[in-house]
C-alpha cells in the first residue's frame, strides 16, 4: 500500500500486526478520537507498612518475577551519562530472560554495551524514539528478530494509553529518592533535571522500580515520580556520569557557516509577526538550532519583548532567558544539562511537565499545540519539505524522532534550519530515505545559500522578498546543491522491513528497510 507521501506500507508486518497507513498530520484526529481505544494503568497495591528497599538491583529485578516476552522501559534523561540501563539488562540476560521488548524512550552511544543482547536474541524489538550509534547500525542490519519501532515523544505516550506498548517492568534512574519511591531529577550528586518522559512508564508499567545513588529522608521534594506507583527502591553507587548529560549537539554551534544560519533564521521569525509579545518558542537540541535562541534573544532585548514560554527541551542558555525576564515560564520536559536542575529546583515558574501534557496527540492540553514558534535541525530535506531526522545517508539509523514532528504539527511558525550539504553529502535533496516529519508541517527552511518558503505560506513569503532576504525556490536549491556535490548515492536495501517510523497519531509514515551489506 501507499501512504499519503506516496511510502510504500505493508499491509501487516509479523511481530507489529496491521498498520495504519499515514494520510496527513491531522487527518486521523479530524476524523475524530473518542472511539480511540485505551487501556487502564494496573492496579497494585502493598500491605501496610511493607518495605519497599533492596539491597541491590538484581533483588529488586527478581522480585519483579522477570519472564521471556517481557516489555522493559527506560527513561533517557542521562543521556551520554546513563549507566542504568545497561546494568539493567545484563542482569536480565544473566537471569537467561529472553525475546524482550526494549521501550527505552531513547538510546544513546551510552547503550551500546547492549548490542550483543540484540544479537543473541535477549533482545527480539525495540520501540524508542531514537537509536544511534552501532545500535542504529545493528538494527538496520536486520539483527533484532521482530521490526524495531520509531516513535516521536508524543507518540511514545499515545503508545502507551492505546496498549500499543504494554510495560511490565520499567526501571527508572533518580538524583533522589526515599525509600517509598518518590522521586526526581532536580537535586543530588547526579542531578540531570526533569523526569518528563519517565512520568507515562511509572503511571502504566506493570512493576517499577526506583533507582538512586542519593536516598534521602522521607519526603523527597519535588515529586517528579510519587510513591503510589512506585514497588521497589534500590540505592546503588552510581547512576552514571551528569557531566555526560550535554553532548556537542546540545550546545550553541561556533561555526560560521552555522551561525549565520542561525541568523537568518532569527530574521525570518522577527518578519512573520511571530515574534511580538506573549509569543512561545522551542528549539531543537542541534546546536544550530539552540544558536537561533542566542539571536532571538538579542532581538527581544532590542525591541523588549517579553514572551509567554519557553518549551521543550531545556539548556542554561533559557534558564537565562526566563532569569533576564524575556519569557514568563519555561515548561521542562527534559533538561539538556545539568545546570539547568538548580533552576528547576528553585523557580517556581519553571516548571517540569510529563511527556504527555507535552506532546501527546491525544489530549485537550497539549502543549506543542499551544506553540508559536520552533525552530528545528534536519538530516535531510527534500524538495516537498519533508523532514528526515532518524536515518544517515548510508541507511543506518543514527538520529532520533523525539519531539520533531510534534512540535512541527503545532506551531503556528515551524523553521527548519541545516546547511544545504555536508562534505560532499547533499541534505536538501529530491527524495530524503526516510521521512520523519511531513513537509505540510514545515513552513521555512533556511540554509547557508538561501531561504526557502512552503508554498502554504504565501504572504510570509512575500515579506521576505519585500525585506530583500536571499529567497529561492526548493527545487532551484536543490538542484543548486546537486551541481556542487553530485547526485545523492542510492543506498541498496534489501526487501525486508526491519523497521517502521510512526507519525504521532500512531500511523505508519515510513519504512526503514535492511541495508544491503
Amino acid at each position: 500500500m501507499k501512504n499519503s507521501l506516496d511510502r510504500d506500507i505493508p499491509e501487516f508486518l509479523e511481530g507489529l500486526g496491521q498498520l495504519q497507513l499515514f494520510g496527513g498530520a491531522f487527518t486521523k484526529l479530524k476524523k475524530g478520537w473518542m472511539d480511540e481505544i485505551t487501556v487502564p494503568p494496573p492496579v497494585k497495591a502493598k500491605l501496610p507498612h511493607a518495605d519497599k528497599m533492596c539491597d541491590n538491583l538484581k533483588e529488586a529485578i527478581l522480585k519483579t518475577n522477570p519472564h521471556s516476552g517481557m516489555t522493559v522501559s527506560f527513561h533517557h534523561h542521562l543521556r551520554g551519562g546513563d549507566d542504568v540501563l545497561v546494568k539493567s539488562m545484563q542482569i536480565l540476560a544473566e537471569l537467561g530472560i529472553k525475546d524482550i521488548t526494549l521501550a527505552s524512550s531513547s538510546l544513546t552511544s551510552a547503550h551500546e554495551p547492549i548490542l550483543p543482547y540484540i544479537k543473541d536474541g535477549t533482545i527480539s524489538q525495540i520501540y524508542t524514539s531514537g537509536i544511534r550509534g552501532e545500535l542504529g547500525k545493528a538494527v538496520a542490519q536486520g539483527h533484532l528478530k521482530k521490526p524495531f519501532v520509531i516513535h516521536s515523544h508524543g507518540g511514545r505516550v499515545r503508545a502507551v494509553h492505546t496498549g500499543r506498548i504494554k510495560i511490565d517492568l520499567t526501571i527508572l534512574a533518580a538524583s533522589a529518592a526515599d525509600n517509598e519511591g518518590n522521586a526526581t531529577g532536580s537535586h543530588g550528586p547526579s542531578a540531570f533535571g526533569s523526569m518528563g518522559y519517565a512520568s507515562i512508564d511509572a503511571w502504566y508499567a506493570k512493576q517499577v522500580i526506583i533507582v538512586t545513588d542519593n536516598l534521602v529522608d522521607y519526603p523527597c521534594v519535588p515529586q517528579s515520580i510519587r510513591q503510589n506507583y512506585v514497588d521497589y527502591v534500590v540505592k546503588v553507587d552510581s547512576i552514571g556520569d551528569p557531566s555526560k548529560i550535554a553532548g556537542d549537539t546540545t550546545r550553541i554551534t561556533k561555526s560560521p557557516m552555522d551561525l549565520r544560519i542561525a541568523h537568518l533564521a532569527a530574521k525570518v521569525i522577527e518578519q512573520s509577526g511571530e515574534l511580538k509579545d506573549g509569543f512561545s518558542f522551542q528549539v531543537g537540541a542541534g546546536g544550530a538550532s539552540l544558536a537561533v535562541a542566542k539571536y532571538i534573544r538579542e532581538i527581544m532585548k532590542t525591541r523588549e519583548i517579553k514572551g509567554s514560554f519557553l518549551l521543550g527541551g531545556v539548556t542554561s542558555y533559557g534558564v537565562d532567558m526566563l532569569k533576564e525576564g524575556l519569557f514568563r515560564s519555561i515548561f521542562d520536559v527534559q533538561s539538556f544539562d545539568a545546570a539547568v536542575s538548580e533552576s528547576l529546583m528553585n523557580n517556581q515558574y519553571h516548571i517540569e511537565i510529563p511527556a504527555g501534557l507535552y506532546a501527546n496527540p491525544f489530549n485537550c492540553g497539549c502543549m506543542t499545540n499551544k506553540l508559536d514558534v520552533v525552530v528545528l535541525g534536519a538530516l535531510e530535506i527534500d524538495t516537498d519539505f519533508n523532514v528526515n531526522v532518524i536515518t544517515g545517508s548510508e541507511g543506518y539509523v543514527r538520529g532520533a524522532s523525539g519531539g520533531h514532528s510534534d512540535t512541527a504539527s503545532g506551531a503556528n511558525l515551524t523553521v527548519a534550519v541545516c546547511p544545504s550539504f555536508r562534505g560532499r553529502i547533499p541534505i536538501v535533496k529530491k527524495k530524503v530515505h526516510t521521512i520523519v516529519t511531513p513537509g505540510e508541517s514545515i513552513d521555512v527552511l533556511v540554509t547557508e545559500r538561501g531561504i526557502c518558503v512552503n508554498p502554504n505560506q504565501k504572504e510570509l513569503k512575500e515579506r521576505l522578498v519585500e525585506a530583500g532576504y536571499p529567497v529561492k525556490e526548493i527545487s532551484d536549491l536543490a538542484n543548486e546543491v546537486e551541481k556542487i556535490t553530485g547526485a545523492a548515492q542510492d543506498v541498496e536495501f534489501t526487501d525486508r522491513v526491519v523497521g517502521v517510523v510512526e507519525y504521532r497519531d500512531g500511523t505508519i509514515i515510513d519504512v526503514i528497510r535492511q541495508v544491503k551489506e
